[in-house]
């Protein structure tokens, strides 16, 4: 079968210097790995196929050969590498992610992110079996009176918690934990894979090198079970949609007495029926009379303290806006509190008795150009525009 182009396997150009090369085969050893990708055999196949293309590419010497030969001047070896043999694939994570200590063996690979990433993460699962519960979210709804004044508010969550019986050892009583049979108490067993072996988290004692003898038969040596739990919120004034809050300890419950996660709640605003928020700011539309519109007047304004008085200035037209100070929503960081904009509709009447109609047109007749200066500025406009 014809062999692909190492560097179209790496995805470098020719040029490439060896810290791209290095960085282009992290990534996509990262991507293919066999930890990753259990029971692929196609991502296995291409973890191999990069294997081989980065050790010849990352070595100077190879390089030059398949630059100027191809893979013909490495076919004399089988195929391995004209120094007999590739490098063991995991000899670039143990040099750029190894913890103190340097290289480990295949047995124990250090403390580093290389074991944190495929194996779970050292702060997952500690030695004694304890592991730290998952977090959860929550979207709450609420109002926006709610919002404004805050609250407190009650959830109920269907969540693990620890288990009543065993108080989360996963132990029953006058147990006992022995090493692992399978592991040796390394918490970790190496299977073998093509030409390399990769090291993974124990499957019979889950990493924590030992085995409890009488587990509980109520969670089944877990330290947890599933139950509903209620949680009292505090809602602070002045909260906006899609703020999150979180209630440490609240999440999963550890497996055999690890920690518990966090619960993190996001929040969600309903729809108000008056008000349409925007930061702190409140904004409301509001019908008023023609005759108030004309004449001027007072009228009265809901807010969410409830209803004050505007005062609306003789002409003004449908469509102004007014701002009342202070009665937006309040900060979360400050006392202050944004304002409350008004956007007035005058409102024509749609139905008029006689007398009615006859003071309209008489008012109508009184009315001159000073009376309409939008009408007046349009039909000026309007006559540019025609003669042109």
């Amino acid at each position: 079968m014809t062999k692909r182009d190492y560097y179209e396997i790496l995805g470098v150009s020719r040029t490439a210097q060896q810290e791209e090369i290095k960085r282009a085969y992290r990534k996509l050893a990262v991507k293919y790995h066999p930890d990753k990708n259990p029971g692929d055999a196609s991502s296995e196949a291409s973890f191999k196929e990069l294997a081989e293309a980065y050790d010849i590419i990352s070595d100077a010497d190879k390089r030059a050969a398949y630059d100027r030969y191809g893979h013909a001047a490495f076919q004399g070896a089988g195929g391995r590498g004209a120094a007999g043999g590739f490098h063991d694939p995991f000899d670039l994570f143990r040099e750029m992610f190894a913890g103190q200590g340097g290289k480990a063996g295949m047995g124990g690979m250090g403390g580093g992110i290389f074991e944190q990433f495929f194996q779970g993460g050292a702060e997952a699962s500690s030695r004694d079996g304890k592991q730290r519960g998952a977090d959860l979210r929550y979207d709450l709804q609420i109002t926006l009176e709610e919002a404004f004044s805050g609250c407190e508010k009650e959830i109920e969550i269907q969540k693990l918690d620890a288990c009543q019986t065993c108080d989360g050892s996963g132990a029953a009583p006058g147990a006992k934990t022995a090493s692992c049979s399978l592991c040796q108490g390394r918490g970790q067993v190496a299977m073998s894979r093509g030409f390399f072996q990769v090291v993974q988290t124990c499957p019979q004692c889950h990493g924590a090198g030992q085995v409890i003898d009488k587990p509980c038969q109520n969670c089944r040596g877990e330290g947890c079970e599933e139950r509903v739990s209620r949680i009292t919120l505090k809602i602070p004034a002045g909260i906006d949609e899609g703020a999150r809050l979180r209630s440490s300890g609240s999440g999963e419950a550890g497996i055999r007495g690890g920690g518990k996660g966090d619960l993190y709640v996001i929040i969600h605003l309903k729809k108000h029926s008056v008000f349409e928020r925007e930061g702190m700011n409140l904004h409301c539309q509001i019908p008023i009379p023609f005759s108030i519109a004309a004449l001027g007047g007072e009228v009265k304004v809901p807010t969410l303290c409830g209803l004050v008085d505007l005062k609306i200035v003789s002409g003004t037209q449908s469509g102004s806006t007014f701002s009342i100070r202070g009665s937006g929503m309040p900060s979360l960081q400050s006392p202050r509190k944004g304002d409350l904009y008004v956007r007035v509709e005058v409102e024509v009447p749609t139905k008029l008795n006689a007398e009615q109609r006859q003071a309209l047109e008489k008012f109508s007749q009184l009315c001159g150009e000073e009376n309409t200066p939008l009408h007046r500025s349009f039909t000026e406009r309007l006559k540019d525009f025609l003669s042109n």
